[in-house]
């Protein structure tokens, strides 16, 4: 299966490339406004581009952690641990004319599925882009949780493989916006 090439968020305000087999989630259930959901036809995984309010209080590094901690606490992570931080390129972005500057974290979550008590550790990767002139952080998240055991992903199985850092990393270096109306008069 091949990727999705300029895939429309936002309702074509921006567009980018999705992963083989990723399913909108606004397809199945409600999602917010301020989000384009994906996930996975097969794994938990799953893709989550925000649009968000600028947190301009913090910035660097520690603008990366805030965002992630607000995650966890919005999930009710019982734990958050970030693993990792870097800034990314400006130049492999696409967004790179507006985007002051990026950020990429990995780390995991204890977190509980709705209507579930035991909690499982997820891996969640994120990249901040940062765009102060139109006062917002764009987020992308790409959730990892450990693998099911009930999938079935042999040869034998027609169904897309798991995503891997790699897919994630091109939906962020491909986020493109088309219309930045979609900010509201600046």
């Amino acid at each position: 299966m091949e990727p999705t090439r300029d895939y429309p968020l936002f309702g074509g305000a921006f567009s980018a490339t999705l992963p083989p087999g990723a399913i909108d989630v606004s397809d199945l259930r409600p999602v917010p406004d301020n989000q384009e959901v994906f996930c996975h036809r097969v794994t938990d995984q799953s893709l989550i581009v925000e649009l968000l309010e600028l947190q301009a209080q913090v910035r660097g590094e520690a603008a990366a952690r805030y965002h992630f901690e607000d995650v966890g606490g919005v999930q009710e992570a019982r734990a958050v641990q970030v693993e990792a931080v870097q800034p990314l390129l400006l130049e492999n972005l696409a967004l790179r004319g507006c985007c002051q500057e990026a950020w990429v974290l990995s780390g995991k979550q204890q977190v509980a599925k709705e209507n579930h008590q035991v909690a499982k550790v997820v891996t969640l990767h994120q990249a901040l882009l940062r765009l102060p002139q139109y006062q917002t952080d764009l987020l992308l998240t790409f959730n990892q949780p450990p693998p099911d055991n009930r999938s079935s992903l042999g040869p034998e199985n027609l169904s897309p493989p798991p995503w891997s850092l790699g897919d994630f990393e091109q939906l962020v270096t491909s986020l493109t916006l088309h219309d930045p109306n979609i900010f509201g008069p600046q």
